[in-house]
């Protein structure tokens, strides 16, 4: 599979979850395991264009899949826009939820559904923040999709 641009190959355990892959196998640990059932958001990640919590998903599943992980919005040492926006907003208190809340944010840009706060919420509603930050969350997503970015 190509994780963040670069090829990989791993032999798993059928029972391996994606997250577990990513993060024991590929040491790629941006990527948080909160609930591991599905329900925080917290290992959202984009598979082949489309987010995913990568806690449900059997890596085998996935042979020659495109991954994306918070680790590979970066460009050239340049954080991605919605990155900076929550720097930029105070998006985030602990930041434990922070890499799927990002990754849930440029999904919901890219699917078109930033157009309204309503909409930033209803899109990203599986992405849990228990510091509850939700209000600069809303406004980092909302800045990057007035910009186009």
């Amino acid at each position: 599979m190509r994780i963040n641009g670069e090829q990989h190959t791993f032999d798993v355990d059928t029972r391996t979850s994606l997250l577990d892959m990513l993060r024991e196998r590929a040491g790629l640990t941006g990527t948080k395991k909160g609930c591991d059932q599905g329900a925080c958001g917290a290992c959202t990640i984009h598979l082949n264009g489309e987010r995913v919590v990568s806690c449900l998903t059997l890596a085998v599943m996935h042979d020659g899949a495109e991954i994306t992980t918070i680790e590979g919005l970066e460009r050239n040492g340049r954080l991605h826009p919605l990155q900076q926006a929550f720097i930029d907003h105070d998006a985030l208190q602990c930041g434990f939820c922070t890499p799927g809340q990002i990754m849930s944010g440029v999904a919901c840009i890219r699917e078109g559904g930033a157009e309204t706060p309503e909409q930033i919420r209803e899109s990203m509603s599986g992405n849990l923040c228990r510091c509850g930050a939700y209000v600069n969350i809303v406004e980092a997503v909302a800045s990057v999709a007035r910009r186009g970015e």
